[in-house]
């Protein structure tokens, strides 16, 4: 059997979300998550109650990735998975189930840093999705991670700008949550942002170094802007919701771009993809391909199905590394803080 023509499961289970997908030669034959709603009660993701619902989910998603790929196990030529960053509890399920179905079939194990994997996912074959061209400039956005990374090949890769504190997917929806939306609230923050003015409050971007990110001090100054607002008016934010979404998320955005040329002007790289979840903002999206116009840009922008976290992602990720040759130990471990 040719390198073109193996199987290869990927395994995704870095927070809360189960998933699994089977590749072949670059084509996602399935894609399956299994997304946890118990976390929505609690206003963010419950460490303890996501390991147990990945225990509950990764036998039928596994098993609904091989039927809808329509194959069978033993057709497997190798188990990628993710090995980290992430939630600890989480990653040790998706960790040792990889193991033991690598163990019984006899096959290759392949470890997945799951930033990487958000960087990789560009090279899915995908109908409308150009792949990028080395070298090029990565921004990784999500729940947990902030990122712009220069990418020389598939596995050299160097992190040039993040965040000093949080991320900007929890800036949105700890945003979002000083609102009254309910969790996760940065895409609820994205649909009302659509319906108002981004010009009518203003809210501060934070100065760090020129590729670096700071979210902390964004989310305060929410904060007491809407204590303040409130105590004056009580229905403030049911009068205003749609413009201080609107306003926070194109302060959010305009911050970004600032960092993304910065980065452009630093490194003279001038083509870029983003990846993770909070690349599937619409004004992020739309600031990027208004890059192209203004800033003489080339931005590749992943369908919505492989910005949040899935499997295809860790899939394609395994197949390049199969090809490579970069296999992994029987005794690696999952790790929580795994750099890029």
């Amino acid at each position: 059997m040719n390198s073109e023509n193996k199987y290869i499961l990927g395994i995704e289970s870095s927070c809360d979300d189960t998933a699994a997908a089977v590749i072949h030669n670059g084509l996602i034959l399935s894609n399956v998550v299994a997304t946890q709603k118990i976390h929505e009660e609690y206003g963010g993701v419950v460490p303890e109650l996501a390991s147990r619902a990945h225990q509950q989910n990764i036998v039928p998603v596994v098993d609904l990735a091989l039927k809808k790929a329509n194959i069978d196990k033993k057709q497997l030529s190798a188990i990628a998975f993710t090995r980290g960053p992430g939630l600890m509890g989480s990653l040790l399920v998706g960790t040792s189930f990889a193991k033991s179905l690598a163990y019984g079939l006899d096959i290759p194990l392949i470890d997945v840093n799951h930033m990487q994997a958000h960087i990789l996912a560009h090279f899915i074959k995908a109908e409308g999705q150009e792949i990028p061209n080395f070298p090029f400039l990565a921004l990784t956005i999500s729940g947990g991670h902030t990122q712009i990374v220069k990418v020389t090949s598939h596995f050299e890769m160097e992190v040039i700008g993040e965040t000093i504190d949080d991320a900007i997917g929890e800036a949105f929806d700890k945003s979002a949550k000083i609102l009254g939306l309910t969790y996760p609230g940065g895409p609820l923050v994205d649909t009302y942002a659509q319906q108002g003015d981004p010009k009518r409050f203003k809210f501060p971007k934070p100065k760090v170094g020129p590729m670096d990110f700071s979210f902390s001090g964004l989310k305060t100054s929410v904060l007491y802007f809407v204590e303040k607002q409130t105590a004056e008016n009580p229905n403030f934010i049911a009068e205003n919701m749609a413009d201080i979404c609107a306003s926070l998320q194109f302060t959010i955005v305009d911050y970004v771009i600032d960092k993304l040329k910065n980065a452009v002007k630093h490194t003279g790289i001038k083509e870029i993809a983003i990846g993770g979840g909070v690349s599937a903002n619409s004004g992020i999206r739309k600031a990027l391909k208004e890059g192209e116009k203004k800033y003489g840009w080339k931005t590749h922008i992943p369908r919505f199905e492989f910005c949040t976290d899935n499997a295809a992602m860790i899939a394609i990720v395994g197949e390049l590394k199969l090809k490579a040759g970069l296999i992994a130990d029987t005794n690696v471990v999952a790790a929580a803080r795994l750099k890029l």
